[in-house]
């Protein structure tokens, strides 16, 4: 199954540190955030890899070059300054995500989530990560069933729990048909599918972070330095 790491966005909120350094080559614990996504993944015997870039991405790929330092294989997809956002940077490397199902994962998050687990066949458009709330985002996104399937908000009932999306998700190519290519974002079509009943998610209660401030990105480090 191949794998396309988000890496094109531009890191606003990172600022002054992502003016000259691209947000997924910050380090935590000494190695680049998105060195740590791609050192996870090959563990879990992923190493079929796309990444898209757009701000500074010519670092990204001067820094990862063609992956097998790292045990991968890496092909790019580039987007114009300014980037697609997530569902037009997902639709854009498309034609290279030659898998049906594949993976996507954002560059900006570290986490200890075993990617082995990721399925391999889903049922549905698309099959989701989700993590408990985070206190930056006490809400949550989605509200996953005992079952293991996503509901619109509306259909609540007892047992249900509104979680947070990791950022870790298995789509069909059939979640894009119909769309051209722009700078749109994924939620909505994620949305979309969870109210005709096509997405499916897991609960993951482990070791994750969104790395999109750099006070936790300071978190992070030490962190990763103190274990």
């Amino acid at each position: 199954m191949k794998v396309l790491i988000l890496a094109a966005g531009r890191g606003e909120r990172m600022r002054p540190l992502t003016d000259q350094v691209p947000k997924p080559l910050l380090k935590a614990g000494g190695k680049s955030l998105i060195q740590h996504m791609v050192e996870s993944l090959v563990r879990a015997g992923l190493t079929d890899l796309v990444l898209n870039h757009a701000h500074l991405g010519g670092q990204i790929i001067s820094t990862l070059g063609d992956g097998r330092e790292f045990g991968a294989e890496i092909t790019y997809s580039a987007e114009p300054e300014g980037a697609l956002e997530t569902g037009g940077g997902i639709l854009h490397a498309l034609p290279k995500l030659d898998s049906d199902p594949f993976a996507v994962v954002n560059g900006d998050i570290w986490t200890d989530y075993p990617f082995e687990r990721l399925p391999r066949q889903i049922a549905g458009l698309a099959h989701l990560v989700l993590v408990d709330n985070p206190a930056h985002h006490p809400h949550g996104d989605f509200l996953l069933t005992d079952r293991g399937r996503l509901i619109p908000d509306n259909q609540a009932k007892d047992g249900d729990v509104r979680l947070t999306f990791s950022g870790i998700g298995v789509y069909r190519h059939a979640l894009f048909d119909g769309l051209k290519l722009s700078r749109f974002p994924l939620a909505p079509l994620l949305r979309s599918a969870v109210a005709r009943g096509s997405v499916s998610a897991e609960h993951y209660a482990g070791r994750w972070r969104d790395i999109g401030t750099p006070e936790r990105l300071a978190d992070l480090d030490r962190e990763l330095d103190s274990t």
